[in-house]
């Protein structure tokens, strides 16, 4: 995976030059709404460092910053009232796991019933 881009769109919002539907911010992450919602409620929440992915965050980010990066996740599904029904996270990595902004990102997903199907998932290669 490359070096973190820091003109990505992630990094332009953490940095205040670009706007965002701000849900929650602390010294550790900012949650916002995502511009193209797939869900009634559809929150990203990204942590406040250089990190690429969950590969790098995990590797690379101090602990107390890791911690204080899935309290917030918590916390943000928590006062979205998620937790009585229930919500779906999701960081994709990399270009085959889909990620598109290459700043570690986590979805929350919620407001409706998800699907167990995972007809999204590429079918294995005939070829072998």
């Amino acid at each position: 995976m490359s070096a973190y881009d820091r003109n990505n769109v992630f990094a332009k919002i953490l940095r205040g030059e670009l706007p965002c539907k701000k849900v929650y911010e602390d010294e550790f992450a900012l949650a916002f709404h995502d511009i193209n919602p797939l869900a009634p409620v559809h929150v990203l929440v990204i942590p406040k460092g250089e990190y690429v992915s969950q590969a790098d965050f995990g590797a690379t980010a101090p602990p107390e910053l890791a911690t204080g990066f899935w309290r917030a996740v918590s916390k943000v599904a928590r006062d979205l009232g998620l937790d009585t029904e229930g919500y779906r996270i999701v960081a994709n990595h990399g270009p085959n796991g889909g990620q598109l902004v290459f700043h570690f990102h986590v979805h929350i997903f919620g407001g409706r019933q998800m699907s167990h199907a995972m007809r999204s998932m590429p079918k294995a290669d005939s070829q072998g």
